[in-house]
């Protein structure tokens, strides 16, 4: 299977999520599983790249958190990867807007996706003063998730939590531990040397991040009360966070020992005698599994990973969920007693048979199964990619040279595309752009071939207007260049005998024709409007919101604008009646429209820049306004009922021939 994750986190950071996905990549790597990984950790030069199977995002950290960063959206990015490189199923680790758009992107391409419900982020809230919004972060969680096929929860107490309220079709994921790395042998007499204590002075430890959901100031107050008993107890803290600052200035006796990795972990952990976990916000928590497999006494709320790997006083201690008392008394207790006893090696046996291997397993059974009988995008591009047919098509505006032009989208636009005519209907190279100092792409020049190689290798007719943009083609024309023609206008007969006058309008916009130096001056303040109109659109990707076009906005409510747009119909409307033509088909003003003015049939082809849009001629000879999205989508659509056409066919054919199988069985003749 292809299989992409997608995620916050990952490592080499330092959390159970990350901990949880890396483990999740690696089972599933060794089974010969194809995985990439899109994160938002930094990584240099070397640790990077698609040979490594990871792609870094854009992200931002948690305000107040840097050590958090939260993914910003990509789902063009997740899109151009997936149509050419489709996955068979995607996992959204975390509920970002990174998240969050990794599952439309999903939809848009049938991939199925599952969801991971890794963290409370609703309850942390308490945590942070900030209840009132908990209502609002569950809300949103619950919006993320059921846009997914299915959520993974990982333990049964969230599986039943999140369907009481109102998530769909979760299931049960759990966890695993590295019994290999965690174990009792990893104890490191030097280290506690290091630490100042003696082979009998026991060690309390507490592991995870440093802040306030992780409720470190109860597993402070527990250990004050078994130093109170055993003066010689110490206390070690391993990980870091916003309020380590805050604990190690108010416990200085207390070793803050920093964030530890692989076999450093490990050491931390086996030469330490008992485990403090006194988190009430886990979804499981996977800290607890790594301290029993280390052979640690420990102590735990039960709910999550306690509640079903931990049997009160046989392999560990528990207490009641939210009773603090409890839990000291807990603590003091196990302090006292299970330190040197057999309820130690209880908790490293039962671990040992609590391998990811199970859990990987479950995990990719899980993803097969929601791919199972459904047609998503994989399945579609193993085969030939849908082409849509048409008979001619028309463009316009396309704007090369400038940063704006979207001409790797009218390039795949053309790809899928199977055409007889192609008619460039004017601006298709921005000449005042270029004479400003603009930019020319390899992107440009591609497009500039590939138009080439349709003419000679596909044998399609292709006519070139002129636009006032590239205005500089007026001394040379009328001329050809090969099955090229370059023309100041063109009369096109469709497949039903009607005739389309073809123009890219300029001429009927007095201020490009009467009025060069205010034309030229308007495109430099669209220039500016577009810059602005990036900027703007960036802001509303990072809040989740679709794109917004300002110029649009502008030629709808400004009432001189839309006036203009009127006169400009009407003018062209009053041509393709004195040129003997029953329609007319033109660019220029970036507006599409498809409309029929009286006996005139009035089509514009839009633009490459914001509209993304073309006039297309079907095979019938009927006309049509065809947007870049919808286009995809139709491709897609059209291959997927392609696919599920023939797959129905050989489940017909296979059924015709069984009987006759059953039979040479019955007779022996077939093995």
């Amino acid at each position: 299977m292809r299989i992409e994750f997608v995620t916050d986190t990952f490592p080499p950071d330092v959390n159970g999520v990350a901990m949880t996905l890396g483990r999740l990549v690696e089972g599933l790597r060794a089974q010969g599983h194809l995985v990439h990984v899109w994160h938002t950790a930094e990584r240099s030069a070397e640790q990077s790249g698609e040979a490594f199977g990871e792609t870094s995002l854009p992200s931002i950290p948690l305000p107040g958190y840097k050590e958090v960063r939260v993914g910003l959206p990509g789902r063009l990015k997740l899109l151009r990867r997936w149509r050419k490189k489709s996955p068979d199923a995607v996992y959204v680790a975390t509920e970002s807007l990174l998240g969050l758009s990794a599952i439309k992107a999903a939809a848009m391409l049938r991939i199925p996706v599952a969801a991971g419900f890794h963290t409370n982020f609703d309850q942390y809230l308490e945590r942070y003063n900030l209840r009132t919004l908990k209502p609002a972060a569950l809300s949103y969680l619950k919006k993320v998730h059921n846009r997914a096929d299915s959520t993974f929860a990982p333990s049964r107490e969230v599986v039943e939590r999140l369907e009481k309220e109102g998530f769909r079709d979760v299931h049960l994921l759990g966890r695993g531990v590295d019994t290999l790395q965690f174990h009792p042998r990893r104890r490191d007499e030097k280290l506690r040397r290091e630490w100042g204590v003696a082979e009998e002075d026991p060690v309390v430890l507490m592991v995870g991040r440093l802040a306030p959901e992780k409720n470190l100031e109860l597993g402070i107050a527990a250990f004050r009360k078994i130093q109170e008993k055993k003066p010689n107890a110490q206390c070690v803290i391993v990980g870091d966070g916003p309020v380590r600052g805050s604990l190690s200035a108010q416990h200085k006796d207390v070793i803050f020992a920093g964030v530890q990795r692989g076999d450093d972990l490990a050491r931390h952990y086996a030469s330490c005698d008992l485990l403090l976990f006194p988190s009430e916000t886990e979804t499981f928590g996977n800290v607890l599994l790594e301290g029993m497999a280390s052979g640690l006494s420990t102590v735990s709320y039960d709910y999550a990973a306690s509640s079903l790997h931990v049997e009160h006083g046989v392999n560990g201690r528990k207490a009641p969920l939210g009773d603090d008392e409890a839990f000291i008394a807990e603590a003091v207790a196990a302090a006292s007693d299970d330190l040197r006893s057999q309820l130690r090696e209880n908790a490293h046996q039962g671990m040992l048979q609590m391998g990811w291997d199970k859990v990987v397993e479950t995990f990719e059974e899980r993803l097969r199964k929601m791919g199972e009988g459904r047609l998503n995008a994989r399945t579609i591009n193993r085969r030939k990619p849908s082409t849509m047919e048409y008979r001619s098509i028309f463009v316009s505006d396309i704007h090369l040279g400038t940063q704006d032009s979207k001409v790797k989208e009218v390039i795949d636009f053309l790809k899928h595309s199977k055409f007889e005519k192609l008619v460039l209907n004017g601006d298709i190279i921005d000449g005042w752009a270029l004479k400003r100092g603009g930019t020319w792409k390899k992107s440009h020049s591609k497009f500039v071939r590939y138009i080439f190689k349709v003419m000679e290798m596909e044998d399609v007719e292709v006519v070139y207007l002129r636009g006032n943009h590239d205005d500089i083609l007026d001394r040379f024309l009328p001329m050809a260049f090969g099955p090229m023609k370059m023309v100041k206008e063109h009369i096109h007969e469709a497949l039903n005998g009607k005739k389309y006058l073809v123009v890219h309008g300029d001429g009927f916009d007095t201020v490009s024709t009467d009025h060069k130096w205010i034309a030229a001056a308007g495109a430099v303040a669209y220039d500016q409007l577009m810059k602005v109109n990036r900027v703007y659109n960036n802001y509303r990707s990072w809040r989740g919101k679709e794109y917004f076009s300002m110029s649009k906005a502008i030629k709808c409510k400004v009432k001189s604008a839309v006036s203009f747009v009127d006169r400009y119909q009407e003018q062209l409307q009053m041509l393709a009646r004195r040129k003997g033509c029953e329609g007319i088909i033109c660019g220029h003003i970036h507006t599409p429209a498809d409309e029929q003015l009286e006996d005139v049939h009035y089509l514009n082809s839009g633009d490459w820049v914001e509209s993304l849009s073309a006039v297309v001629e079907h095979l019938d000879g009927t006309f049509e306004v065809i947007y870049y999205e919808d286009f995809l989508q139709k491709i897609h659509d059209d291959a997927a009922a392609k696919a599920e056409s023939e797959d129905s066919e050989r489940i017909v054919d296979l059924s015709s021939v069984r009987p006759e199988v059953e039979a040479s069985k019955q007779q022996g003749t077939v093995s």
